[in-house]
């Protein structure tokens, strides 16, 4: 029996995850969006760009959640994007009444679905559909961090003039403006960059990934960033599919872990076919584990203000 990934919201990077999804042809495919006609045109004309690329993927559009039924994975990226001088937080209360209906009606239909939010404030959107959906912690995991520690690398790999295949980055915490580059972590064939680049440049790389989805709605006027969000989508959908055991930076509610209980946060974790696994806590230095607390802290206010308004 075929895989079936359902994405909801057709917007830019909800289309674009289906795309690379059908594209590699990892699973059936459902796209689910309130604009009548725009997920069914979006479908069929994927549908018709499978036989060129060899996919036997089936994709579906629907303005219901019917066709969800037994999804395997289930991609949230229903919402409002931002726009320029927005930030993720801005987003809250308007995000989290979308998160709360869309993930109360696809859970319903797929109880044993693991869910990836994409949908921003991502790691409050998150805590929200895990609330909602009753699933375990485990099946209920933010995308940010892998987005995030892409955008580190691709940075670092332009400052210094190598191939990006041979730089591995690690960005923490929330996904926004608190989050939480480790530099210690990013290394290039194993060498950590503090070692390849004096300190200014090390804090202006930090400084441009904290600021890389700004940067591209700044650019964009009117949108915000789509190939990479879905690209990073991608990577944690195959992983779950196919059981890699991937260890990717993704956000989920920790449990102690790094001292942080009882909110979602970008840490290393195993990620497979049951969801997150095991979290890898590293040994943080004094200053590193303060920001690590304090991003926490930040979305956990975010968390309590959805709670108490």
């Amino acid at each position: 029996m075929r895989k079936k990934v359902s994405i909801i919201g057709a917007g830019n990077v909800g289309a674009s995850l289906a795309e690379l999804v059908a594209m590699q042809g990892l699973a059936d495919v459902v796209i689910s969006d309130i604009a009548e006609g725009v997920p069914q045109g979006k479908a069929l004309d994927m549908s018709q760009a499978c036989a060129l690329w060899g996919s036997s993927s089936s994709i579906t559009g629907t303005n219901g959640f019917e066709e969800t039924a037994g999804s395997d994975v289930m991609a949230i990226t229903a919402g409002l994007a931002r726009k320029p001088g927005m930030s993720r937080d801005d987003l809250l209360k308007a995000n989290a009444a979308i998160i709360s209906d869309v993930t109360s009606k696809a859970a319903r239909l797929s109880p044993d679905a693991v869910i990836i939010m994409v949908t921003n404030p991502m790691d409050v959107m998150a805590q929200v559909a895990l609330e909602v959906s009753g699933f375990s912690p485990e099946r209920v995991i933010g995308m940010g961090g892998v987005l995030d520690s892409s955008r580190f690398r691709t940075f670092v790999a332009w400052e210094l003039g190598v191939s990006i295949k041979d730089v591995e980055a690690l960005v923490m915490g929330g996904h926004g403006d608190s989050m939480v580059p480790m530099p210690r972590f990013t290394t290039v064939k194993g060498v950590s960059i503090n070692e390849l680049m004096p300190a200014e440049r090390v804090k202006a790389l930090i400084d441009r990934t904290k600021n890389g989805g700004a940067e591209i709605v700044a650019h964009l006027k009117t949108g915000s960033a789509y190939y990479a969000p879905a690209a990073s989508t991608c990577e944690m959908v195959r992983s779950v599919l196919f059981d890699e055991k991937r260890l990717l930076p993704c956000s989920v509610m920790l449990k102690g872990e790094y001292g942080i209980e009882g909110v979602y946060a970008g840490v290393p974790v195993v990620l497979g076919s049951g969801g997150a696994g095991k979290v890898m806590e590293l040994e943080l230095s004094p200053e590193e584990h303060t920001l690590l607390k304090s991003s926490a802290d930040a979305v956990k206010a975010l968390i309590d203000k959805i709670r108490n308004d």
